[in-house]
């Protein structure tokens, strides 16, 4: 004990002393919490960020493959070899969101071009492949026809452009 001051009726008292501060480690649960949403929406970014970039090459492939197209078309002057490998083209990329686009003929052929929202007179040039291919001397109009074709193939190589196959009604 301390000494008493003179003149006072009581123990003497201590001056008060603070607890010690609290420590940065371990953190608190909401920062543990706070730690886990930051990492899980990184990883979020980077894989959005990922399969953008995938659909961007996809969607560049495809282009370029198509100016090939046109390239070859332009040095040979073959309407028909032009007409079959457009076709076989559209559906390439058709069979990625449904299987049965490699045997579909007339109507149902153009239901599942109808599936990309593009206008009908895109729809009509690209119908008109399906009867170019053929014939023996195809004639259709190629700019038209190559300008319908990257139409399509640019709203085909978005995944969000094609509903879903289960929603139509009799596709089996």
């Amino acid at each position: 004990m301390m000494p008493q001051p003179p003149g006072s009726k009581g123990p003497a008292l201590r001056d008060i002393h603070l607890p010690p501060a609290p420590s940065w480690w371990p953190l608190a649960p909401g920062w543990w919490l706070l730690a886990a949403l930051a990492l899980l929406a990184l990883i979020a970014a980077a894989w959005f960020w990922q399969r953008h970039r995938r659909l961007q090459k996809q969607r560049r492939l495809l282009l370029d493959e198509l100016e090939q197209l046109a390239t070859c078309h332009v040095r040979d002057g073959n309407d028909a070899a032009l007409a079959a490998a457009l076709h076989q083209l559209l559906r390439r990329v058709a069979r990625r969101h449904d299987e049965a686009a490699a045997r579909q003929r007339g109507e149902s052929w153009r239901q599942t071009l109808a599936r990309v929202p593009v206008a009908a007179p895109v729809l009509d040039r690209l119908m008109a492949l399906d009867q170019a291919i053929y014939r023996p001397q195809a004639k259709f109009d190629v700019p038209d026809t190559l300008a319908a074709a990257r139409s399509w193939l640019q709203a085909a190589a978005k995944p969000r452009t094609w509903p879903s196959v289960a929603k139509e009604p009799g596709h089996v």
